[in-house]
């Protein structure tokens, strides 16, 4: 096998072990999905709290329609809402609630001990801990 691929399988065995161990627990303590903590972060570093929609699946790596989905979602848990472009109605934005940043906030410190956890484990896996040591360098 070339290095680039045993690399890249790293990436991808450590990124569904991180992935996994935090949405679990962000279901678990908060009702929501790592896709809408994601969402969310998003909006709430945003300017006015909003966001296009194309923007925001660019920005969270989603397509088109599961954005959408995931927007429907946070409508339903009153966390975001959207609203039409007045300048181009076919421009479609979500913009978080009051509701939605006190769930972000309440989510946050979870999202981070369970990212530095799920970190720490891999560090101890020696097929791992090169590139968690890599992700830790600044």
């Amino acid at each position: 096998m070339q290095t680039d691929d045993l690399r890249w399988d790293g990436v991808v065995t450590l990124h569904g072990r991180v992935e996994q161990r935090i949405a679990k627990a962000l279901q678990r303590r908060h009702g929501i999905g790592l896709s809408e903590y994601r969402a969310l972060c998003r909006l709430v570093r945003a300017d006015d709290g909003e966001l296009r929609m194309q923007e925001l699946a660019d920005l969270i790596g989603l397509n088109q329609s599961s954005v959408s989905r995931l927007v429907t979602r946070l409508e339903n848990a009153g966390l975001t809402r959207r609203d039409h472009c007045p300048a181009d109605r076919r421009g479609v934005y979500t913009q978080i609630t009051g509701e939605g940043r006190a769930v972000h906030e309440k989510a946050s410190p979870t999202y981070h001990a369970e990212l530095t956890g799920a970190l720490d484990d891999a560090a101890a896996d020696p097929a791992l801990a090169p590139l968690v040591q890599l992700l830790r360098t600044r």
